[in-house]
């Protein structure tokens, strides 16, 4: 059959493209050999002549070496990048640490907010025209602090002779009684007081429940921080409770802890808690002590027994008598804290759970009745919640929401 006959019978093949009609380069390639379906063997179109294929086969070059090009397959589709996780190489920075002030803001936030709340009530008008009236409205809102009727009465004395008869504005009024708290709360900054030489050994007393054993780890955290070496002993021997708690925080804390048998004489633990650290070297003692209420007269006496014990085995001993008062007791703890000063002669207070209780004015009360400087403030439930006392920044705080205090620097 002859060319002209095969075209015949099948017109529906297209006459190829004259040499100058534009076509896409790739239209005017053979298919190449991968275009076929898979798994099927591609077929060459034969030859017209022997010569022609002679010539195909010394012009083609090998599929191998440089495969005809083919139409583009489309793109595989793009998977979502996945979130980013952090490298285990450059694990996140921890948060910085609030400065001191903030941490005594934030833990005196339930003070601040009944006391502001209330006195900015006093002010819904523009001014306020001082009288008994307004007096005895203030004197209400002290009084809900916890911070006592006399102290209460102080400074309203204080608004009285400078305000009284005369239309004042929120922040006169705030600027009185923030000069006479700083005058209440006066006392020579009292951080822990450290042996000239040697161990400085540190009794800690107060009710079950005050918070004792993390204000011990509190403490702790300070003093591993200063570089200093701390041996704790756990003579609160009668609560199995008490000593494991303060083994886990000495574990977590580096410091080395002295326990003994359960109901065992725990001024014989206080007296081998002192003996390891002087035989250590460690700058630091602390003693916990059983919990004990104000009222049970034969367990006050075992304090002064283990006070006794200590000063024999180190003279001088202890430096210092911490008591610890839990804040939401309120004007309770001002009974407490002289019972207790009776019995081992206390040298300072550590004010714990304050964030927790709106009756942060019992410091005042404290400082007026007892007499015994506040030396820290339990601000929270972490080891590093503990902020020394200062009369001037625990004011401040207490007031800020009503009149900025002065620009300090950051701690």
């Amino acid at each position: 059959m002859g060319i002209f006959d095969r075209f015949k019978k099948n017109p529906e093949t297209p006459e190829p493209a004259p040499p100058d009609a534009a076509a896409p380069p790739d239209a005017a390639l053979p298919p190449a050999p991968d275009a076929a379906a898979p798994g099927s063997p591609a077929v060459p179109a034969a030859p017209a002549s022997a010569a022609e294929a002679a010539a195909a086969q010394t012009l083609a070059p090998p599929a191998s070496s440089a495969p005809t090009p083919s139409a583009p397959k489309p793109a595989p589709a793009q998977k979502p990048a996945p979130a980013p996780t952090p490298s285990p190489a450059e694990p996140e920075a921890p948060a910085k640490p609030a400065g001191f002030f903030a941490r005594l803001k934030a833990g005196l936030k339930k003070t601040t907010q009944i006391l502001n709340t209330d006195i900015k009530d006093l002010f819904k008008t523009e001014g306020r025209f001082v009288d008994d009236e307004f007096l005895e409205d203030l004197r209400e809102i002290l009084i809900k602090t916890d911070m006592g009727v006399k102290p209460a009465g102080e400074l309203i004395d204080q608004v009285r002779v400078d305000f009284r008869g005369r239309v004042v504005h929120m922040h006169e009024v705030v600027e009185t009684l923030k000069k006479k708290l700083y005058q209440l709360l006066e006392q020579t900054e009292a951080p822990i007081r450290f042996a000239d030489s040697g161990v400085t050994v540190i009794m800690v007393a107060g009710v079950n429940g005050a918070g004792k054993t993390t204000s011990i780890a509190k403490l702790t955290r300070l003093f591993t921080g200063q570089g200093k070496k701390v041996v704790l002993g756990a003579a609160d021997t009668f609560r199995a409770a008490a000593v494991e708690q303060l083994t886990i925080w000495a574990g977590r804390l580096g410091a080395e802890i002295v326990t003994g048998e359960a109901k065992s004489d725990p001024a014989s633990v206080a007296h081998r808690a002192v003996a390891r650290a002087v035989e250590t070297g460690a700058e630091v003692c602390i003693i916990d002590t059983a919990g004990r209420l104000q009222t049970q007269q034969n367990l006050m006496k075992e304090l002064t027994k283990i006070h006794n014990v200590i000063g024999k085995k180190v003279p001088g001993a202890p430096h210092e008598v911490i008591l610890v008062l839990d804040a939401t007791t309120g004007q309770n703890g001002i009974s407490q804290a002289k019972s207790f000063s009776e019995a081992v002669q206390c040298s300072g207070i550590v004010l714990a759970k304050i964030d927790g209780t709106a009756k942060g004015g019992v410091v005042v009360a404290i400082r007026q009745q007892v007499g015994l400087p506040v030396k820290y403030l339990g601000v929270g439930e972490k080891a590093e919640d503990l902020t020394l006392f200062k009369p001037q920044d625990f004011v401040d705080a207490m007031f800020e929401d009503l009149v900025p205090p002065p620009a300090r620097k950051a701690s």
